[in-house]
């Protein structure tokens, strides 16, 4: 994540399902610095096992897990564009046919909550309802893939977004696709890519 300009020092992180329950990044450790045995196993009740605690942000991936059984694998982020775009608390309007690519006509800004609340949890599965990706007020993006491979795509693509929407805005309010010209998008994006 950080290569791709995602992530800096120990911000964000990112899970995978793992039988009845998921595999977190440990709360606040370089990735760098992580081993396989830093990594804690997670059970849906919240209970987890390992050597490290989990990242303060476990709730909303528990819940993604709980309620999508096409969830593979969650990535939470705190990148430069999405950030910059969730502290405007705006959801990210159909300026680009690729917002499809996340399940709607629009990216969600989720509500503001305090980080690791059961609170923010509530918030970002309002703002996920039926889409794959989202802004999370004042803080970052949440994308949720079948696996770790399309989760990071997500989070690089929701990115690029968020970084093509802020340049646009510089120079005046983009042009909206129309609902019909997105729903041809969304019926087009049921099969793209490779199946």
């Amino acid at each position: 994540m950080r290569p791709a300009g995602l992530n800096k020092g120990t911000s964000g992180n990112v899970s995978v399902r793992d039988g009845d329950g998921f595999l977190i990044t440990p709360t606040g450790m370089p990735y760098a610095a992580l081993t396989a045995d830093d990594i804690p196993l997670m059970a849906l009740d919240g209970s987890h096992v390992g050597a490290r605690k989990p990242s303060s942000e476990w709730r909303f991936h528990r819940d993604l897990y709980a309620a999508r059984s096409e969830v593979g694998a969650v990535l939470h982020a705190h990148s430069p564009f999405a950030v910059s775009l969730a502290c405007l608390r705006r959801d990210i309007p159909p300026f680009h046919y690729m917002i499809a690519r996340f399940g709607g006509d629009t990216i969600r800004c989720a509500d503001y909550a305090l980080f690791g609340s059961p609170e923010l949890s509530a918030a970002a599965m309002a703002a996920m309802a039926d889409r794959r990706g989202c802004l999370l007020a004042n803080h970052g993006m949440l994308v949720a893939g079948r696996d770790l491979d399309e989760a990071f795509a997500l989070a690089v693509e929701l990115e690029e977004l968020c970084e093509q929407y802020w340049r646009a805005s510089q120079l005046g309010e983009p042009l909206l696709l129309s609902a019909g010209e997105m729903a041809e998008v969304l019926v087009r994006f049921a099969g793209y890519g490779q199946q």
